[in-house]
């Protein structure tokens, strides 16, 4: 892809993430999840593989995951070698009762995060992966 890498001094050098994979136990629940859950766009759809449209970024299911037994202690974007996705919205609280109402499943209701300028709300996938919805706050 055009501009994803460039070379600084000989070294290549990333200057975008082209794709974000999710590792998935059961795709039909995940694609359930993503697409008429929290409305993202398909663009293509396998038993193994499922692309999403969003923006720059692709958003990709791989199948063939195993499914924790259950969910970790705490906070599970705190979970060290794990990842979460996250999303702007221009209200977050309006983005949480929508997808409350949908049964998507909250850890962290809208919070006011102090000092970093944003109302956050973390929800988690079919599978615990952390979902972020954040709105920036004008200071």
């Amino acid at each position: 892809m055009p501009g994803a890498v460039s070379e600084i001094g000989g070294a290549m050098m990333f200057t975008q993430i082209d794709y974000t994979m999710i590792i998935v136990s059961d795709m039909d629940r995940s694609i359930e999840f993503y697409r008429d859950k929290l409305g993202i766009p398909m663009k293509f759809q396998s038993p193994e593989w499922t692309e999403f449209q969003t923006g720059a970024t692709t958003l990709a299911l791989h199948g063939g995951g195993v499914r924790q037994q259950q969910r970790p202690d705490g906070d599970p974007s705190k979970q060290a070698g794990t990842c979460s996705i996250g999303f702007n919205c221009e209200n977050v609280d309006k983005t949480f009762e929508e997808l409350k109402a949908k049964g998507v499943f909250f850890v962290m209701p809208p919070t006011q995060r102090e000092g970093e300028g944003i109302r956050l709300a973390v929800a988690i996938d079919p599978d615990g992966l952390p979902i972020s919805f954040a709105q920036m706050i004008a200071k």
